[in-house]
């Protein structure tokens, strides 16, 4: 796509995010979703914003054009997303669940879903949902009771709950699409814990008829509630109880590499679309990041208190803005820094996933599939680390709500726990990532690192950086290599597995901030848009003098493995 062309979409897109979504936001938060005789209602404002968004086309941007889509690339789709979320981040979630549920259903859905049933969720008229969470069991799928059973006329019946779904029911569409995982008894009736019984369902709010796509009545879906939650109240999240529901059983997932996990290749479906979810649920978080620090930029450069340190650098006046005190500027490159390498890293990865040349797909996939768990938890970390850091450098006026940043630290505190809780991002990332196809994502990763490393020697400018870069991927591999000892303590991966993952994200921002900074540099050779670049270079400086540093502390840590934290008897904490 050509840069113009993407520059005019971004310009249209954020347009409208700004002039609809953005003014829904606040008094959203304040108004939350209500509960009445069994339905949701969702925030005044919320429907007519919902409905716009559809009519303007931004819910469907990289749906493909034979199911009503616009066929941009998926790069494109997450960028307008990032506007989405950074707009009213509530409302931003029933469509892009959505999005991820018919992504899915391409992937998995028989012929009379891909006819009917798609082309109602791209358009908005249907929504969508994933529902694997219940009230006794998150991770630890083995656990789930809902159970789907075939029928003598050939359907399934599924029954259960399910709970923590977002978008469980709402007021925007006629119809809700649920994607459930059940367990499937086995031929004596019995429920096991074996991850082979499980099964990806759909099951629609109201019935559809497979054959003409018409909507009946209601089927076995009931909202037994809706959470009172922290942040992102304009959200609805429910309880779902599945009463002997009409459910269709999925198949196995048509993404490379989908279908090849043995014993849960039933849950191959849920796999993807999860994945992508985490992907979606880092764009989310480094939005509420974004939106944090412009409130804490534009706060700095008006709020007057003390004098700068340097006398040259004071004002006339009785105090100067606090942006000139280093501590705040430690405040705001801590974020801005993140935040503009993160959004580069987001878009790669996805351009990675959606790699067109086949001879490339298989190399870039797996790198991309490696830094995904990266890309939801270190992001997520750094996101509410940086709404906080909002927060401090506003002093009273961010803890109080009228300004804003409150309600961000609260709304991005959920993405730490979205799509699997960081924890089990770590432990997914040394546990099954690393390892994969024999370690060659880590290494083919660490490659392109090293690449870009040695093209910053070249420039004057960036040669100490890309010598730092260089050094971070050698306490990379040194703690893959550590995790690969076979000696290792059982408990060593999980004890260490978060560190590995920061160390990872530090690395691949460094990664994107040397690309961005050899740009920069070129393009200052050529006497381009100096303010832009040298402001590049600058951020491009700190992560360089203040994060990546971290990497090789966060390498000795992860050495320590776990013996620091499983002595301690349990009946002692």
């Amino acid at each position: 796509m050509a840069r113009d062309d993407t520059r005019q979409v971004l310009e249209q897109a954020a347009h409208f995010f700004e002039k609809v979504w953005a003014p829904l936001d606040g008094p959203g938060d304040e108004e939350g979703c209500h509960f009445d005789n069994g339905a949701v209602r969702t925030p005044s404002g919320y429907r007519a914003g919902y409905a716009a968004l559809c009519e303007a086309g931004w819910n469907r941007v990289s749906a493909p054009e034979e199911s009503g889509g616009a066929g941009l690339p998926e790069v494109i789709g997450r960028a307008v997303g990032e506007f989405s979320t950074s707009a009213c981040n509530a409302l931003g979630l029933y469509a892009a669940l959505t999005a991820e549920a018919n992504a899915t259903l391409r992937r998995t859905g028989e012929p009379w879903m891909l006819e009917h049933i798609v082309p109602a969720m791209v358009a908005g008229r249907w929504a969508g949902t994933m529902c694997l969470t219940e009230p006794h069991c998150g991770t630890d799928l083995r656990l789930m009771k809902t159970r789907a059973v075939s029928q003598p006329d050939g359907s399934w019946r599924l029954s259960g709950t399910k709970i923590f779904i977002s978008g469980g029911d709402q007021d925007l569409t006629e119809n809700v699409i649920h994607l459930v995982l059940a367990k499937v008894p086995g031929e004596d009736g019995r429920i096991s814990d074996d991850l082979s019984t499980i099964r990806l369902f759909l099951v629609p709010k109201r019935v559809v008829d497979p054959d003409s796509g018409m909507l009946g009545g209601s089927n076995g879906v009931v909202v037994a509630g809706i959470e009172h939650k922290m942040g992102l109240k304009g959200s609805a999240t429910c309880t779902l109880s599945f009463e002997d529901a009409l459910a269709y059983p999925l198949r196995e997932s048509s993404q490379p590499g989908g279908a090849n996990r043995k014993s849960s290749a039933g849950m191959s479906g849920m796999f993807d679309m999860m994945n992508s979810a985490r992907l979606g649920t880092g764009m989310q978080a480094l939005s509420s990041a974004s939106r944090a620090y412009g409130h804490a930029v534009n706060y700095a450069r008006e709020r007057l208190a003390g004098r700068a340190a340097k006398v040259e650098d004071r004002t006339g006046g009785a105090a100067d803005p606090i942006v000139v005190h280093p501590d705040v500027r430690r405040l705001l490159l801590k974020q801005v820094s993140f935040i503009e390498a993160a959004r580069a890293l987001a878009l790669h990865v996805t351009a990675l996933l959606g790699e067109p040349d086949e001879a490339l797909r298989a190399k870039r996939s797996a790198i991309g599939s490696l830094l995904t768990p990266v890309v939801k938890a270190f992001f997520s970390d750094r996101s509410f680390e940086s709404a906080n850091d909002a927060m401090q450098l506003m002093g009273g006026h961010g803890y109080i709500r009228d300004n804003g940043v409150e309600q961000l630290v609260r709304d991005s505190r959920i993405f730490q726990l979205y799509e699997g809780a960081n924890g089990v991002q770590g432990l997914d990332l040394v546990l099954r990532k690393l390892p994969a196809g024999g370690g060659q994502a880590i290494r083919d990763f660490l490659e392109l690192v090293e690449q870009t490393a040695e093209e910053a020697l070249a420039y004057k400018d960036m040669r100490v950086h890309g010598e730092t870069l260089r050094r971070s991927t050698d306490a990379i591999r040194s703690c893959v290599g550590w995790f690969a000892d076979p000696s290792r303590d059982a408990y060593d991966a999980g004890g260490s597995s978060h560190d590995f993952l920061t160390m990872v994200g530090i690395v691949a921002c460094g990664w994107m901030w040397a690309r961005m900074g050899i740009a920069a540099v070129s393009k200052l050779e050529q006497a381009g848009d100096a303010t832009f670049l040298e402001r590049k270079m600058a951020l491009c400086r700190y992560w360089f003098e203040r994060e990546v540093p971290l990497v090789f502390a966060l390498s000795n840590r992860v050495k320590t493995g776990a013996a620091c934290l499983m002595d301690l008897p349990a009946e002692l904490f």
